[in-house]
Protein backbone atom coordinates (compact mmCIF):
# COMPACT_ATOMS: atom_id res chain seq x y z
CA UNK A 1 0.00 0.00 0.00
CA UNK A 2 0.94 3.55 -0.71
CA UNK A 3 0.90 4.96 3.48
CA UNK A 4 2.27 8.38 4.52
CA UNK A 5 2.72 8.93 7.97
CA UNK A 6 2.48 12.99 9.64
CA UNK A 7 5.13 13.87 11.97
CA UNK A 8 8.19 12.48 12.23
CA UNK A 9 9.11 11.70 15.74
CA UNK A 10 9.38 9.28 18.10
CA UNK A 11 6.17 7.41 17.22
CA UNK A 12 5.95 9.00 13.35
CA UNK A 13 9.85 7.70 12.36
CA UNK A 14 9.17 3.97 14.07
CA UNK A 15 6.13 3.38 12.43
CA UNK A 16 7.28 4.74 8.66
CA UNK A 17 10.06 2.85 9.22
CA UNK A 18 8.19 -0.44 10.19
CA UNK A 19 5.61 -0.24 7.67
CA UNK A 20 8.32 -0.09 4.82
CA UNK A 21 9.21 -2.32 6.39
CA UNK A 22 6.65 -4.66 5.74
CA UNK A 23 6.21 -3.90 2.02
CA UNK A 24 4.81 -0.86 2.19
CA UNK A 25 5.38 2.40 0.16
CA UNK A 26 5.73 5.25 2.95
CA UNK A 27 6.00 8.84 2.54
CA UNK A 28 7.01 10.68 6.20
CA UNK A 29 6.17 14.28 6.02
CA UNK A 30 7.98 16.42 9.13
CA UNK A 31 7.92 20.65 8.79
CA UNK A 32 10.89 20.04 10.44
CA UNK A 33 13.65 20.30 8.14
CA UNK A 34 16.33 19.36 10.37
CA UNK A 35 14.82 15.90 11.17
CA UNK A 36 13.71 14.87 7.89
CA UNK A 37 17.79 15.48 6.82
CA UNK A 38 18.70 12.98 9.55
CA UNK A 39 15.66 11.00 8.91
CA UNK A 40 16.55 10.42 5.00
CA UNK A 41 20.15 9.76 6.09
CA UNK A 42 19.31 6.53 7.96
CA UNK A 43 19.84 8.43 11.34
CA UNK A 44 17.16 8.81 13.95
CA UNK A 45 17.23 12.17 15.99
CA UNK A 46 16.65 9.66 18.99
CA UNK A 47 17.48 6.61 20.17
CA UNK A 48 15.73 3.14 19.58
CA UNK A 49 17.50 -0.10 19.43
CA UNK A 50 16.87 -1.32 16.19
CA UNK A 51 15.49 1.91 14.38
CA UNK A 52 18.64 2.62 12.32
CA UNK A 53 19.10 -0.91 11.02
CA UNK A 54 14.95 -0.27 9.72
CA UNK A 55 15.75 3.16 8.62
CA UNK A 56 18.90 2.33 6.08
CA UNK A 57 17.16 -1.10 4.98
CA UNK A 58 14.08 0.79 4.23
CA UNK A 59 15.62 3.97 2.35
CA UNK A 60 17.64 1.55 0.28
CA UNK A 61 14.92 -0.71 -0.51
CA UNK A 62 13.18 2.61 -2.50
CA UNK A 63 9.96 2.08 0.01
CA UNK A 64 10.78 4.86 2.29
CA UNK A 65 11.41 8.38 1.73
CA UNK A 66 11.09 11.49 3.79
CA UNK A 67 10.26 15.52 2.97
CA UNK A 68 8.99 18.83 4.20
CA UNK A 69 6.84 18.46 1.12
CA UNK A 70 3.21 17.52 2.28
CA UNK A 71 1.78 17.02 -0.86
CA UNK A 72 3.81 14.43 -1.32
CA UNK A 73 1.19 12.68 0.43
CA UNK A 74 -1.45 12.54 -2.74
CA UNK A 75 -0.16 8.94 -3.89
CA UNK A 76 -0.85 7.78 -0.70
CA UNK A 77 -4.10 6.12 0.88
CA UNK A 78 -3.78 5.69 3.98
CA UNK A 79 -2.30 8.32 5.93
CA UNK A 80 -1.67 7.92 9.69
CA UNK A 81 -1.51 11.47 11.65
CA UNK A 82 1.86 10.95 14.33
CA UNK A 83 2.13 13.97 16.07
CA UNK A 84 3.25 14.82 19.38
CA UNK A 85 -0.02 15.91 21.99
CA UNK A 86 2.43 17.39 24.85
CA UNK A 87 1.02 18.85 27.98
CA UNK A 88 -0.30 22.40 28.03
CA UNK A 89 1.66 24.80 29.82
CA UNK A 90 -0.25 25.78 33.14
CA UNK A 91 -2.74 23.15 33.17
CA UNK A 92 -3.00 19.73 32.50
CA UNK A 93 -5.06 19.36 29.77
CA UNK A 94 -3.57 17.96 25.76
CA UNK A 95 -2.32 20.10 23.76
CA UNK A 96 -3.60 19.25 20.06
CA UNK A 97 -2.92 21.91 18.14
CA UNK A 98 -0.11 19.73 16.24
CA UNK A 99 -2.99 17.09 15.48
CA UNK A 100 -5.27 19.73 14.16
CA UNK A 101 -2.78 21.04 12.20
CA UNK A 102 -2.04 17.81 10.61
CA UNK A 103 -5.20 16.96 9.89
CA UNK A 104 -5.99 20.85 8.26
CA UNK A 105 -2.96 20.09 5.90
CA UNK A 106 -4.10 16.90 4.82
CA UNK A 107 -7.35 17.94 3.62
CA UNK A 108 -6.01 20.03 0.46
CA UNK A 109 -4.45 16.70 -0.55
CA UNK A 110 -7.40 14.21 -0.36
CA UNK A 111 -9.32 12.19 -2.34
CA UNK A 112 -12.10 9.64 -2.61
CA UNK A 113 -11.32 6.73 -0.92
CA UNK A 114 -8.50 8.34 1.17
CA UNK A 115 -8.81 7.00 5.01
CA UNK A 116 -6.87 8.80 7.96
CA UNK A 117 -6.14 7.10 10.88
CA UNK A 118 -5.13 9.31 14.02
CA UNK A 119 -2.25 7.18 16.35
CA UNK A 120 -1.84 10.27 18.15
CA UNK A 121 -2.81 10.00 22.19
CA UNK A 122 -5.53 12.47 22.40
CA UNK A 123 -8.79 12.92 24.42
CA UNK A 124 -12.05 11.14 24.05
CA UNK A 125 -14.01 13.02 21.78
CA UNK A 126 -11.27 14.18 19.36
CA UNK A 127 -11.74 11.36 16.89
CA UNK A 128 -15.45 12.61 16.21
CA UNK A 129 -14.59 16.12 15.81
CA UNK A 130 -11.85 15.29 12.99
CA UNK A 131 -13.77 13.22 11.25
CA UNK A 132 -16.52 15.40 11.02
CA UNK A 133 -13.85 17.97 9.87
CA UNK A 134 -12.04 15.58 7.32
CA UNK A 135 -15.93 14.52 5.73
CA UNK A 136 -17.44 18.63 5.95
CA UNK A 137 -14.38 19.13 3.39
CA UNK A 138 -16.40 17.26 1.10
CA UNK A 139 -13.02 15.09 -0.40
CA UNK A 140 -14.47 11.55 0.19
CA UNK A 141 -11.66 10.76 2.87
CA UNK A 142 -12.99 9.24 6.19
CA UNK A 143 -11.23 8.78 9.75
CA UNK A 144 -10.43 6.65 11.84
CA UNK A 145 -8.64 5.91 15.57
CA UNK A 146 -5.96 3.29 15.57
CA UNK A 147 -3.70 3.77 18.76
CA UNK A 148 -0.42 3.17 19.45
CA UNK A 149 0.74 1.08 22.19
CA UNK A 150 4.54 1.31 22.12
CA UNK A 151 7.20 1.36 24.84
CA UNK A 152 10.33 3.16 24.36
CA UNK A 153 13.27 0.46 23.84
CA UNK A 154 11.06 -1.94 22.60
CA UNK A 155 9.10 0.15 19.73
CA UNK A 156 10.37 -1.77 16.64
CA UNK A 157 8.80 -4.85 17.84
CA UNK A 158 6.00 -3.62 19.45
CA UNK A 159 4.97 -2.09 15.62
CA UNK A 160 5.69 -5.15 13.73
CA UNK A 161 4.59 -8.09 16.30
CA UNK A 162 1.92 -5.95 18.09
CA UNK A 163 -0.10 -7.37 20.84
CA UNK A 164 -3.47 -5.79 19.82
CA UNK A 165 -4.44 -3.66 17.25
CA UNK A 166 -7.48 -1.19 17.43
CA UNK A 167 -9.53 0.09 15.30
CA UNK A 168 -11.63 3.14 15.67
CA UNK A 169 -14.31 3.61 13.39
CA UNK A 170 -17.55 5.50 12.01
CA UNK A 171 -20.63 3.21 12.52
CA UNK A 172 -20.78 0.97 9.22
CA UNK A 173 -17.17 1.85 7.58
CA UNK A 174 -15.98 -1.13 6.11
CA UNK A 175 -13.97 -0.04 3.93
CA UNK A 176 -11.73 1.89 6.68
CA UNK A 177 -11.42 -1.74 8.27
CA UNK A 178 -10.31 -3.10 5.24
CA UNK A 179 -8.02 -0.81 4.50
CA UNK A 180 -6.88 -1.02 7.84
CA UNK A 181 -6.57 -4.93 7.68
CA UNK A 182 -4.30 -4.34 4.27
CA UNK A 183 -2.22 -1.85 6.55
CA UNK A 184 -1.57 -4.60 9.39
CA UNK A 185 -1.77 -7.86 7.03
CA UNK A 186 0.93 -9.33 8.54
CA UNK A 187 0.25 -9.11 11.69
CA UNK A 188 -3.43 -10.28 11.60
CA UNK A 189 -1.87 -13.13 9.88
CA UNK A 190 0.03 -14.12 12.82
CA UNK A 191 -2.99 -13.79 14.75
CA UNK A 192 -2.93 -10.73 16.49
CA UNK A 193 -6.13 -9.69 18.17
CA UNK A 194 -8.09 -7.16 16.61
CA UNK A 195 -10.61 -4.83 18.37
CA UNK A 196 -13.34 -2.68 16.18
CA UNK A 197 -14.48 -0.47 18.22
CA UNK A 198 -16.41 3.05 18.21
CA UNK A 199 -14.11 6.46 18.37
CA UNK A 200 -14.45 6.84 21.77
CA UNK A 201 -13.71 3.64 23.00
CA UNK A 202 -10.64 3.47 20.49
CA UNK A 203 -9.33 6.53 22.11
CA UNK A 204 -9.89 5.59 25.79
CA UNK A 205 -8.30 2.40 25.32
CA UNK A 206 -4.74 4.14 25.06
CA UNK A 207 -5.30 6.46 28.08
CA UNK A 208 -6.92 3.96 30.38
CA UNK A 209 -4.07 1.31 30.15
CA UNK A 210 -1.82 4.01 31.30
CA UNK A 211 -4.30 4.97 33.60
CA UNK A 212 -4.34 1.08 34.74
CA UNK A 213 -0.18 0.67 35.06
CA UNK A 214 0.27 3.37 36.52
CA UNK A 215 -1.46 3.17 40.06
CA UNK A 216 0.35 -0.12 39.76
CA UNK A 217 3.81 1.22 39.80
CA UNK A 218 2.84 3.83 42.23
CA UNK A 219 1.34 1.11 44.53
CA UNK A 220 4.90 -1.04 45.05
CA UNK A 221 6.32 2.13 45.66
CA UNK A 222 3.69 3.63 48.31
CA UNK A 223 4.25 0.02 50.13
CA UNK A 224 8.16 0.67 50.23
CA UNK A 225 7.07 3.72 51.87
CA UNK A 226 5.80 1.22 54.52
CA UNK A 227 8.55 -1.49 54.44
CA UNK A 228 10.87 1.42 55.10
CA UNK A 229 9.22 2.28 58.23
CA UNK A 230 8.47 -1.26 59.32
CA UNK A 231 11.69 -2.76 58.16
CA UNK A 232 10.32 -5.19 55.63
CA UNK A 233 11.82 -5.84 52.26
CA UNK A 234 9.94 -4.89 49.51
CA UNK A 235 11.50 -6.60 46.58
CA UNK A 236 10.44 -9.93 48.49
CA UNK A 237 7.08 -8.45 48.69
CA UNK A 238 6.60 -7.46 45.26
CA UNK A 239 7.69 -11.28 44.34
CA UNK A 240 5.19 -12.90 46.75
CA UNK A 241 2.40 -10.92 46.27
CA UNK A 242 3.12 -10.91 42.44
CA UNK A 243 3.07 -14.58 42.18
CA UNK A 244 -0.84 -13.90 42.47
CA UNK A 245 -2.03 -14.62 38.91
CA UNK A 246 -4.93 -11.47 39.76
CA UNK A 247 -2.00 -9.12 40.27
CA UNK A 248 1.62 -10.46 38.25
CA UNK A 249 5.21 -9.44 39.02
CA UNK A 250 5.14 -6.55 35.89
CA UNK A 251 5.25 -3.29 37.28
CA UNK A 252 6.17 -4.29 40.61
CA UNK A 253 9.59 -2.97 40.93
CA UNK A 254 9.95 -0.28 43.62
CA UNK A 255 12.05 3.00 42.90
CA UNK A 256 12.18 6.12 41.52
CA UNK A 257 8.94 5.81 39.84
CA UNK A 258 7.52 6.37 35.78
CA UNK A 259 8.54 9.20 33.41
CA UNK A 260 9.03 10.22 30.11
CA UNK A 261 7.10 11.54 27.59
CA UNK A 262 3.96 10.04 27.30
CA UNK A 263 2.55 8.07 30.88
CA UNK A 264 2.51 11.21 33.74
CA UNK A 265 1.12 13.89 30.33
CA UNK A 266 -1.06 11.12 29.77
CA UNK A 267 -2.86 10.31 32.84
CA UNK A 268 -2.51 14.04 33.79
CA UNK A 269 -4.82 14.84 30.25
CA UNK A 270 -7.35 12.20 31.07
CA UNK A 271 -7.92 13.54 34.56
CA UNK A 272 -8.25 17.07 32.82
CA UNK A 273 -10.92 15.55 30.40
CA UNK A 274 -12.68 13.96 32.56
CA UNK A 275 -12.89 17.35 34.52
CA UNK A 276 -14.86 18.76 31.39
CA UNK A 277 -16.80 15.74 31.02
CA UNK A 278 -18.19 16.46 34.67
CA UNK A 279 -16.78 13.03 35.72
CA UNK A 280 -13.62 14.14 37.51
CA UNK A 281 -14.02 12.24 40.62
CA UNK A 282 -14.22 8.42 38.76
CA UNK A 283 -10.26 9.39 38.31
CA UNK A 284 -9.48 10.89 41.76
CA UNK A 285 -7.38 8.26 42.10
CA UNK A 286 -5.06 9.43 39.59
CA UNK A 287 -4.03 12.38 41.62
CA UNK A 288 -2.78 10.64 44.37
CA UNK A 289 -1.24 8.40 41.97
CA UNK A 290 0.77 10.96 40.72
CA UNK A 291 1.60 12.54 44.03
CA UNK A 292 3.28 9.18 45.34
CA UNK A 293 5.29 9.04 41.97
CA UNK A 294 6.39 12.28 42.20
CA UNK A 295 7.57 11.80 45.97
CA UNK A 296 9.79 9.37 45.54
CA UNK A 297 11.72 11.83 43.40
CA UNK A 298 12.10 13.37 46.54
CA UNK A 299 12.84 10.68 48.76
CA UNK A 300 15.69 9.99 46.86
CA UNK A 301 17.35 13.21 47.06
CA UNK A 302 16.57 12.98 50.88
CA UNK A 303 18.32 9.22 51.05
CA UNK A 304 21.47 10.87 49.26
CA UNK A 305 21.76 13.54 51.48
CA UNK A 306 21.45 11.41 54.74
CA UNK A 307 23.98 9.11 53.15
CA UNK A 308 26.64 11.74 53.19
CA UNK A 309 26.13 13.03 56.24
CA UNK A 310 22.97 15.36 55.79
CA UNK A 311 24.29 18.24 53.43
CA UNK A 312 24.80 17.74 49.65
CA UNK A 313 26.94 21.22 49.57
CA UNK A 314 30.37 20.70 48.49
CA UNK A 315 29.80 16.85 48.39
CA UNK A 316 30.79 15.28 44.53
CA UNK A 317 27.61 13.17 43.71
CA UNK A 318 27.94 10.58 41.17
CA UNK A 319 25.06 9.87 38.79
CA UNK A 320 24.39 6.94 37.07
CA UNK A 321 21.71 7.56 34.40
CA UNK A 322 19.72 10.00 33.23
CA UNK A 323 16.96 8.72 30.95
CA UNK A 324 13.72 7.94 32.47
CA UNK A 325 14.06 4.33 31.31
CA UNK A 326 16.95 2.30 29.70
CA UNK A 327 17.78 1.52 26.29
CA UNK A 328 16.08 5.08 25.19
CA UNK A 329 17.79 8.62 25.27
CA UNK A 330 14.18 10.30 26.10
CA UNK A 331 14.98 12.82 30.04
CA UNK A 332 10.91 14.19 29.39
CA UNK A 333 9.52 14.30 32.93
CA UNK A 334 12.50 11.82 34.08
CA UNK A 335 13.06 10.96 37.27
CA UNK A 336 17.24 10.59 36.92
CA UNK A 337 17.59 14.15 35.55
CA UNK A 338 15.03 15.51 38.29
CA UNK A 339 16.96 14.06 41.20
CA UNK A 340 19.91 14.99 39.86
CA UNK A 341 18.94 18.65 39.15
CA UNK A 342 17.61 19.02 42.68
CA UNK A 343 20.68 17.84 44.02
CA UNK A 344 23.14 20.57 42.06
CA UNK A 345 20.14 22.80 43.46
CA UNK A 346 21.18 21.78 46.56
CA UNK A 347 24.93 22.65 46.05
CA UNK A 348 25.96 19.33 45.08
CA UNK A 349 28.86 19.06 42.84
CA UNK A 350 26.96 16.01 40.21
CA UNK A 351 28.81 14.46 38.16
CA UNK A 352 26.23 12.49 35.70
CA UNK A 353 26.77 10.10 32.97
CA UNK A 354 24.10 7.86 30.75
CA UNK A 355 24.66 5.85 28.18
CA UNK A 356 22.58 7.64 25.42
CA UNK A 357 21.14 10.42 26.90
CA UNK A 358 23.83 12.90 27.49
CA UNK A 359 22.94 15.30 24.71
CA UNK A 360 19.36 15.51 25.23
CA UNK A 361 20.17 15.64 29.11
CA UNK A 362 22.49 18.80 27.94
CA UNK A 363 20.01 20.29 26.06
CA UNK A 364 17.69 20.68 28.87
CA UNK A 365 20.03 21.00 31.70
CA UNK A 366 23.21 22.84 29.94
CA UNK A 367 24.34 23.70 33.95
CA UNK A 368 24.95 19.59 34.88
CA UNK A 369 28.33 18.46 34.82
CA UNK A 370 28.13 15.38 32.42
CA UNK A 371 30.76 13.07 31.99
CA UNK A 372 30.99 10.20 29.23
CA UNK A 373 32.01 6.95 31.29
CA UNK A 374 30.87 5.73 34.78
CA UNK A 375 35.05 5.68 35.97
CA UNK A 376 34.82 9.67 34.82
CA UNK A 377 31.62 9.99 37.37
CA UNK A 378 32.41 7.66 40.41
CA UNK A 379 36.23 8.71 40.64
CA UNK A 380 36.11 10.13 43.93
CA UNK A 381 33.07 10.66 44.61
CA UNK A 382 31.10 11.36 48.00
CA UNK A 383 27.99 8.73 46.79
CA UNK A 384 26.90 7.54 43.59
CA UNK A 385 23.45 7.50 42.94
CA UNK A 386 22.01 4.80 40.61
CA UNK A 387 19.06 6.39 38.83
CA UNK A 388 18.15 4.46 35.40
CA UNK A 389 18.70 0.57 35.60
CA UNK A 390 20.63 0.39 32.47
CA UNK A 391 22.68 -3.04 32.23
CA UNK A 392 25.87 -2.06 32.09
CA UNK A 393 24.92 -0.16 35.82
CA UNK A 394 23.23 -3.58 36.64
CA UNK A 395 26.60 -5.20 35.69
CA UNK A 396 29.57 -2.58 37.25
CA UNK A 397 31.63 -4.72 39.27
CA UNK A 398 31.62 -3.24 43.21
CA UNK A 399 35.27 -3.58 43.85
CA UNK A 400 36.06 -1.42 40.94
CA UNK A 401 33.52 1.02 42.35
CA UNK A 402 34.77 0.87 45.75
CA UNK A 403 37.87 1.41 44.90
CA UNK A 404 37.64 4.74 43.08
CA UNK A 405 34.93 6.63 44.94
CA UNK A 406 36.10 8.75 48.12
CA UNK A 407 33.01 7.24 50.14
CA UNK A 408 31.79 4.05 49.37
CA UNK A 409 28.04 4.38 49.64
CA UNK A 410 25.83 3.81 46.30
CA UNK A 411 21.97 4.33 46.83
CA UNK A 412 20.12 2.49 44.29
CA UNK A 413 16.93 4.17 43.24
CA UNK A 414 16.00 1.14 40.87
CA UNK A 415 16.59 -2.05 43.73
CA UNK A 416 18.49 -2.97 40.60
CA UNK A 417 22.11 -4.38 42.62
CA UNK A 418 22.40 -6.94 44.44
CA UNK A 419 22.72 -5.55 47.98
CA UNK A 420 24.18 -8.66 49.27
CA UNK A 421 26.95 -9.14 46.87
CA UNK A 422 27.60 -5.06 47.02
CA UNK A 423 27.97 -4.62 50.83
CA UNK A 424 30.49 -7.66 50.74
CA UNK A 425 32.77 -6.10 48.29
CA UNK A 426 32.97 -3.05 50.21
CA UNK A 427 35.96 -4.65 52.22
CA UNK A 428 38.26 -5.54 49.53
CA UNK A 429 40.46 -2.45 50.03
CA UNK A 430 39.50 -1.28 53.11
CA UNK A 431 37.83 -3.49 55.49
CA UNK A 432 37.17 -1.27 57.80
CA UNK A 433 34.78 1.28 55.70
CA UNK A 434 32.45 -1.33 54.05
CA UNK A 435 30.90 -0.50 50.88
CA UNK A 436 27.45 0.77 52.07
CA UNK A 437 24.41 0.13 49.60
CA UNK A 438 20.99 2.07 50.59
CA UNK A 439 18.29 0.89 48.22
CA UNK A 440 16.07 3.55 47.48
CA UNK A 441 12.94 1.82 47.66
CA UNK A 442 13.31 0.02 50.64
CA UNK A 443 16.16 2.13 52.61
CA UNK A 444 17.23 0.08 55.53
CA UNK A 445 21.14 0.31 55.87
CA UNK A 446 23.04 -2.96 56.39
Amino acid sequence: MKISVIGCGYLGAVHAACMADLGHEVVGVDVDAAKVALLSAGTPPFFEPGLPELLRSAIASGRLSFTTDISAVREATVHFIAVGTPQLAQTAALDLRYVDAAVEGLLPHLRDGDLVVGKSTVPVGTAARLAELVRSAGSGATLAWNPEFLREGFAVKDTLAPDRLVYGLAPGDSVGERLLDSVYASALALGTPKVVADFATAELVKVAANAFLAPKISFINAMAEVAEATGADVTQLADAIGYDARIGRKFLNAGLGFGGGCLPKDIRGFMARAEELGVDQALSFLREVDSINLRRRGRMVDLVTEVVGGDVAGKRIAVLGLAFKPDSDDVRDSPAIDVAVRLAALGADVVATDPEALETSRRRFPDLNYVASVDDAVRGADAVALLTEWKTYRALDPTLVGSAVATRAIVDGRNCLDPVQWRAAGGCTEPSAPLNVLAGANTQMR
